[in-house]
């Protein structure tokens, strides 16, 4: 995967200077504001005092955190892969798929689970939710593993896919990274090191939960493999017929299927927060506004072209993510290890990439005083 390269004369600093930073999170305040309300109405409806409508305000501000802090890889991620599209298809991507984000993974995914779960109908499920959140947060737990098996290798796919590219030439771990990009040409390699961590996880699995873990799995290996092969047939006859465009349809389906993914893990994790599903679903939704305003900013902004590493960062995260995913098929691990591992593994290639730049600005600064040193007597003789 060649690095992106910034239009001519474009410059981070003249992006921020075209666009602040605040303008770039305006609908996500206007969201904000209106979760909030919608909050406190839901608690004041629910518990009829000031301290607990405070309470649930607090747990929907914390979900926010939660959704920003488990999904600041997923706006890179979307970033690096928005910025090949057509324009028209990354409006679609922010319009659309921000519903499909909020509604659909944060509403629907979850009724879809105890409906699948509890063999019930849409509305019974609805129900459940309102009446008793004891019962419909069990169920959701109880449908932890699975979720946990797919989700994790579909996201152990999309990390590896990343650095198994023999196109990639720019590497921040190096003596990792350019032996995996060495083997890239390898087929398949990517699908045997995830078979191999599914049946590693899988054998510390007993009875049916093994069996439950392991088919789970291979459905998320096909999820990502058929997407792939879809998107890549939809673009290529689009292209072919030269009424679409690469990058359009195809990427589409690949982002909003890895924004489930990465919807997994904090929609299964909200439940320890709350157990109303409306109270999750406001906060989560608050927190995917924040996230897609991150992904229209670093793609406005070539912020992944300045700062090299910082993509790698993001899916070493992605790759982190889905292997505490398969772990937590063992041990409980909470959410503000998840969510703060992946922000300091990004930290960390942010600092790493304005290292690299203030290097390079060095190197190039000693070089112009080495040649203006041997033009200048020149010049004077």
């Amino acid at each position: 995967m060649t690095q992106g390269t910034r239009p001519q004369g474009q410059t981070a600093a003249g992006a921020v200077g075209q666009r602040s930073m605040l303008s770039y999170l305006k609908w996500a305040f206007v969201v904000t504001a209106a979760g909030l309300a919608l909050g406190a109405f839901l608690g004041w409806q629910t518990t009829g005092t000031l301290a607990g409508t405070g309470s649930i305000l607090f747990i929907c501000a914390v979900l926010a955190v939660l959704e920003i802090s488990l999904s600041f890889d997923n706006a890179i991620v979307n970033a690096n892969k928005l910025k090949t599209m057509r324009p028209e298809w990354q409006r679609r991507f922010l319009t659309w798929g921000i519903l499909i984000a909020v509604f659909g993974m944060r509403i629907v995914f979850p009724l879809l689970i105890v409906v699948i779960a509890a063999k019930i109908g849409p509305w019974e499920a609805i129900v459940l939710a309102a009446g008793q959140p004891e019962e419909y947060a069990r169920i959701m737990h109880e449908a932890h593993l699975p979720i946990a098996a797919f989700g994790g290798t579909f996201l152990m796919m999309v990390g590896l896919s990343f650095f198994f590219d023999h196109e990639k030439d720019v590497h921040w771990v190096r003596w990792l990274e350019s032996r995996m990009t060495k083997y890239a040409t390898i087929r398949g390699v990517e699908v045997a090191i995830a078979l191999l961590f599914v049946m590693g996880f899988s054998s510390l699995l007993e009875g049916a939960e093994r069996t439950v873990f392991f088919s789970a799995a291979i459905w998320g290996l096909l999820t990502f493999l058929l997407v792939e092969v879809v998107g890549g047939l939809l673009d290529s006859t689009q292209e072919a017929q030269k009424t679409a465009v690469r990058g359009g349809l195809g990427a589409f389906l690949y982002l909003e299927v890895l924004d489930a993914s990465f919807s997994f893990d904090g929609v299964i994790g909200a439940f320890a927060l709350s157990q109303n599903l409306f109270v999750i679903a406001i906060g989560l939704g608050i927190g995917a506004m924040y996230v897609r305003s991150m992904t229209i900013m670093l793609v406005e902004n070539g912020t992944l072209a300045e700062y090299r590493f910082l993509e790698h960062g993001a899916f070493y995260a992605i790759f982190t993510l889905s292997i505490i995913m398969f772990a937590q098929s063992q041990v409980h691990i909470p959410e503000v290890i998840t969510g703060l591992g992946g922000a300091a593994m990004i930290g960390f290639a942010l600092w790493s990439s304005i290292r690299w730049n203030a290097r390079e600005r060095a190197e190039a600064d000693a070089e112009d005083a080495a040649q203006d040193a041997v033009t200048e007597p020149a010049a004077a003789h």
